[in-house]
């Protein structure tokens, strides 16, 4: 498939890394430096110029394009670019749209301008973030079918009852239905099966239903009931969607934020929340703001760092609060990450990105089975994928110990049409109109896939 990206930012660049691999790819930017960076890192082609010129459109050859995603700083700008790239015959356009105001239009945006799919960055991190909140357990949560089944991020700390225990004896020892599909320990990402064995400061990743998954770390002893009062620094878009979120849910939410401009403008968008000017990173000031006895802190603001040191002296200071830190640049997040120093870390461009390429893999798989919901897990080395099954699918009625299944390839979990989740065992078959999740190291386009 040919695709062109205009922006080179991060999400741009993420993208190009991910897609140059199997598609044609021409990145855009009016900055000569970041075009020829992309160029010569990920093997694309580049063109320097306004991503909204025809002429620079016509140059990247958009006729023969039949994707175009618009990553430009303006959200203004990006609905041009598209337009312009529909009139010059480009099917599918893609664009980030960022400002709240824009957030009742998208639908909009999408029918009458064309657009194939608009992205609001910050509301897709912010229901992120809640997901999270609601089970403070979890480093990270992803959701399938509508919320039907999830997939939660966890690691073992010393004396947690699962250390040392083998996965065949998961269900009957701790009685929940929940499948542990991935595990990552050190530098290797396993896809495990039943005679594998957890150990310390494994990073593991559970599918099963919101209710199994409480009866499941109810057993552990470390079930956390979701947070009802949370604190948030930093007054950005995100904090905006995030607040209303949370609000939305029955939590109790406090806003700080240095500059009083901002705060101002917050308390009014939010007027149910607290808005407090002042330094987040002020301990007394967190402290006599009620630390103590707040449930979840998130940090949001525009420094990367600031945020890191932020949530470090939080969860010092009380360890019982769910620490939420937003990074943006993927260093600082594989190296808070993979040391276990923060809770809970989310980057919005990795959020925008996975969006984006469920939706290219959603164009470019066969009819079989539809491509529902992608999540990237353990740094992007493994994929878990929603498929939706039509009734012509050969996996039909076939039941899964028969299945001849790649290496590397796991079934984590199937929801029927009822509703009714089955978390696989050999006897089980697949119907039609199941979505099916699967976990894989390598990238799937289609159900059939998963087969030898």
């Amino acid at each position: 498939m040919k695709i062109i990206i205009v922006g080179a930012g991060k999400v741009g660049l993420a993208l190009a890394q991910s897609l140059s691999q199997e598609h044609s790819i021409t990145v855009i930017d009016q900055n000569p430096r970041l075009v020829e960076h992309t160029v010569n890192v990920y093997d694309v082609m580049g063109v320097c110029g306004n991503g909204a010129s025809a002429e620079v459109l016509k140059e990247a050859d958009a006729g023969r394009a039949e994707l175009l995603i618009a990553t430009a700083p303006s959200d203004e700008l990006n609905i041009l670019i598209c337009l312009v790239a529909k009139y010059l015959g480009v099917e599918y356009t893609i664009a980030r749209i960022r400002h709240p105001e824009y957030g009742e239009q998208l639908r909009y945006m999408r029918s009458t301008l064309g657009l194939s799919m608009a992205i609001n960055p910050e509301r897709a991190t912010a229901r992120e973030i809640a997901r999270v909140l609601r089970y403070p357990n979890a480093m990270k949560v992803e959701s399938f079918s509508k919320g039907r089944l999830e997939l939660v991020e966890y690691r073992l700390d010393p004396g947690s009852t699962l250390c040392g225990m083998r996965l065949s004896s998961l269900q009957k020892s701790l009685r929940a239905k929940v499948l542990i599909c991935a595990v990552a320990r050190n530098e290797e990402t396993i896809i495990p099966s039943g005679d594998f064995v957890l150990q310390v400061g494994d990073t593991i990743y559970i599918t099963a239903s919101a209710h199994e998954l409480e009866q499941f770390f109810r057993h552990l002893g470390v079930f956390k009931s979701k947070a009802s009062s949370v604190m948030i620094v930093g007054a950005s878009k995100l904090c905006y969607y995030l607040g209303a979120q949370l609000l939305e849910m029955g939590m109790t939410v406090k806003i700080i934020e240095q500059d009083a401009d901002r705060s101002t403008h917050m308390s009014e968008l939010l007027p149910r929340a607290l808005v407090i000017t002042g330094d987040g990173a002020d301990s007394d000031l967190l402290r006599e703001e009620g630390l103590d006895q707040t449930d979840g802190f998130v940090s949001i603001t525009g420094m990367d760092e600031a945020n890191i040191l932020m949530s470090l002296s939080v969860a010092r200071q009380n360890p019982n609060c769910k620490v939420i830190t937003k990074i943006n640049r993927q260093p600082l997040v594989d190296l808070v990450a993979g040391a276990g120093l923060i809770g809970s870390v989310v980057s919005t461009g990795s959020v925008t990105t996975e969006l984006i390429l469920q939706y290219v893999l959603a164009m470019q798989n066969a009819s079989g089975a539809q491509i529902k919901t992608l999540h990237r897990l353990i740094g992007g080395k493994v994929e878990a994928l929603e498929f939706g099954i039509h009734s012509d699918s050969p996996l039909i009625g076939v039941p899964l110990r028969e299945l001849k299944l790649r290496p590397g390839v796991l079934l984590a979990g199937i929801v029927r049409q009822s509703g009714k989740i089955v978390i696989p065992s050999g006897s089980d078959t697949i119907n039609a109109g199941d979505d099916v999740i699967v976990v894989a190291t390598s990238t799937l386009h289609d159900i059939r896939d998963i087969l030898r």
